[in-house]
């Protein structure tokens, strides 16, 4: 059977480290794996650029594409709005490939609603304690931007059990290992829809004489 696209939702607290996983899990997939750039109204911060990072956007841009329904999911953290575009996603999701979606816990229930056969992955640090470090040690926020990230991250990780898996990140390498073991799995077995009809096609006859495991 062909190989369809599959859509991985990443959430996590800020300092879980969801995007450095995303990052490594592209790198190690051979092309097979890709990464929806988010749209925000933000301005950039030291190093980072617009279409690799973020796609920076106008504040009035964005208010727009909100009433015309060209965001998957969005939200405002101070007083910044993010957002996934919907086009990008969809034709991602036709190239068949594997995309992920890093985005808090309200993004992924929203991506949820619009694409149910999403696979979702939540991502921590091994303590509070860690995860408080972390945020800590960047130093591009204040002391009080670090405690509202605290907040917030104490409210997101109780959405934790609605998620598929989780990944814990203490070590980076072991994490990216984990996740890209549970992209594999679900590559393979994850039923995304579509399913019923080629099972009665016969295309599941050499399914696995076919596939190599080594492949997303």
């Amino acid at each position: 059977m062909d190989k369809r696209g599959l859509l991985v939702v990443l959430s996590g607290p800020a300092g879980s480290g969801k995007s450095s996983i995303a990052e490594e899990m592209i790198k190690r997939s051979n092309g097979e794996v890709c990464r929806v750039i988010t749209a925000t109204t933000r301005a950039p911060r030291p190093g980072e650029r617009d279409g690799r990072d973020y796609i920076f956007m106008p504040r009035d841009q964005f208010i727009d594409g909100l009433s015309e329904n060209e965001f998957v999911e969005h939200n405002v953290f101070n007083n910044n709005y993010y957002g996934t575009p919907r086009s990008v996603l969809d034709s991602l999701l036709v190239r068949k490939k594997v995309v992920l979606l890093v985005v808090d816990v309200n993004g992924g229930k929203a991506i949820k609603r619009d694409y149910p056969s999403c696979l979702r992955i939540f991502v921590l640090p091994p303590s509070d304690e860690i995860l408080r470090h972390r945020l800590s040690k960047r130093g591009t926020e204040s002391k009080e931007d670090v405690e509202a990230r605290l907040s917030i991250a104490e409210k997101e990780i109780e959405s934790l059990e609605e998620y598929d898996h989780l990944v814990i990140n203490d070590d980076l390498d072991l994490a990216v290992l984990d996740a890209i073991t549970i992209l594999k799995v679900a590559r393979i077995h994850h039923i995304r829809g579509g399913e019923l009809a080629a099972w009665r096609e016969n295309k599941y006859e050499s399914w696995h004489s076919k596939r190599n495991p080594a492949d997303f």
